[in-house]
C-alpha cells in the first residue's frame, strides 16, 4: 500500500486555535495511509530576499518538510479578508530564491473555518490565486467554508456530529484528489 505523507500548514499561531483544532480533526477523518505533520510556521523570520543565500534554520526545516511531502494541507483562517501574512511567510520562504520552490506539483486541499458567516471564503481565493502561481495543484471541489458554530467539534477536539458527513465528504473527495495527482 502506498502511504501519502500530508505537510499540514495551519495558518493561525494562536494556541487554541480553531483552524488548528480542524485540521487535528481532519487528518482523523483520513484514510489509513495517509499521516499527517503539522509544519511550523511560528519561528520563521520575516521574509527578505537578501537572506537567500543564507537561509534560517527554520527555513531550512520548511523547505524540508514541504519537500518530504507528498501533498499538501493548507488550513487558514480570514484576516481581513484574505490569508494571514504569518502563511503568506512561509509562502514566500519555501518558493525562493527564484527557481527554488518546493511547492510546485504538489497536490493542496485548501479549507479553514471562521466565526464570521462567510467561514474563510475570500481567504481561501487569495490563497488558491497564490498557490496557481506556484503550480500547486489544488482540490476545486467541493470547497468548504466553515463558520465556527456549537458542536462543530466535540469535547475531544473531533468534528461533531452535525458536521461529520460534510467533512468526511470533503476528506474522501481530498483523499482521491492526492491520489489521482500523485499516482
Amino acid at each position: 500500500m502506498t502511504q501519502y505523507q500530508v505537510a499540514v500548514i495551519v495558518g493561525s499561531l494562536r494556541k487554541d486555535s480553531y483552524n488548528r483544532t480542524l485540521a487535528t480533526a481532519i487528518a482523523k477523518l483520513a484514510a489509513a495511509e495517509f499521516s499527517f505533520k503539522p509544519v511550523q510556521i511560528s519561528d520563521l523570520p520575516l521574509y527578505n530576499q537578501d537572506d537567500d543565500a543564507h537561509p534560517a534554520d527554520s527555513v531550512k526545516r520548511l523547505k524540508s518538510e514541504i519537500s518530504a511531502a507528498n501533498a499538501l494541507l493548507f488550513v487558514t483562517p480570514e484576516y481581513n479578508r484574505s490569508i494571514p501574512g504569518v502563511l503568506k511567510n512561509a509562502i514566500d520562504h519555501a518558493s525562493r530564491p527564484y527557481g527554488q520552490s518546493v511547492w510546485g506539483g504538489k497536490p493542496a486541499g485548501v479549507i479553514g473555518i471562521s466565526i464570521g458567516a462567510i467561514g474563510t471564503a475570500l481567504a481561501q481565493q487569495h490563497l488558491r490565486n497564490v498557490l496557481a502561481y506556484l503550480d500547486v495543484p489544488t482540490m476545486g471541489q467541493p470547497e468548504a467554508f466553515l463558520q465556527l458554530r456549537d458542536g462543530m467539534f466535540d469535547s475531544n477536539g473531533n468534528i461533531g456530529e452535525s458536521s461529520q458527513k460534510f467533512l468526511q465528504n470533503w476528506v474522501d473527495r481530498y483523499v482521491a484528489w492526492v491520489k489521482t495527482i500523485c499516482h
